[in-house]
């Protein structure tokens, strides 16, 4: 018997000072089982630092990528179901990133693991051709502590100003500073 995934629920406020994006939303997050706190969390922080100024289109959703393999963590559909937004989580290949910014209008990728420097060098260079991509880089301190705000029932204030990302839980106590790190993207 298949082991199903674990619901988590989400209160998300955004405020996003760089883009003008105000949000007060509500997430159901279906953790697959071999999915991590800090990889949960992260692909919360793509939600929030990738949610459309407007939503007229439809709005940023998250996807099945560990259920279904041609599927992103996360992405923006419009009502024509054409993909405007393709958000991956870790260190994908070439090839899917590729694959990616040809479907996609814009495609992003939040790698965190301590690793990326590695990764990223033996990657960066097949990469050039993907003029939509933008590829960041969350420092692994900063997703190990954004991963102990994981609760199954989350309060969570975002707020965004000068590039710099503050994140805390309902209680407000822990507060983390997340300043991601651009590898690649347009200016």
């Amino acid at each position: 018997m298949a082991i199903k995934a674990t619901i988590y629920k989400a209160q998300l406020n955004l405020a996003d000072m760089d883009r003008n994006v105000y949000v007060d939303t509500s997430l159901t997050i279906a953790r697959h089982p071999s999915e991590a706190d800090e990889r949960m969390m992260i692909r919360v922080l793509a939600l929030a630092l990738n949610w459309p100024a407007d939503t007229s289109e439809g709005t940023l959703e998250l996807a099945k990528d560990m259920w279904e393999p041609d599927e992103p963590a996360l992405w923006h559909k419009n009502f024509s179901d054409e993909i405007l937004q393709w958000v991956e989580v870790g260190q994908p290949d070439d090839k899917r990133l590729m694959k990616a910014s040809g479907r996609a209008r814009a495609v992003s990728l939040y790698a965190f693991q301590s690793s990326t420097p590695i990764w990223w060098d033996g990657i960066a260079t097949k990469l050039t051709r993907a003029r939509n991509l933008t590829v960041w880089q969350i420092p692994t301190e900063q997703s190990q502590a954004l991963a102990k705000l994981a609760q199954r029932a989350m309060q969570l204030q975002v707020s965004v100003q000068d590039g710099s990302v503050w994140v805390s839980g309902g209680d407000g106590q822990d507060q983390i500073e997340i300043t991601p790190i651009k590898l690649m993207g347009p200016d």
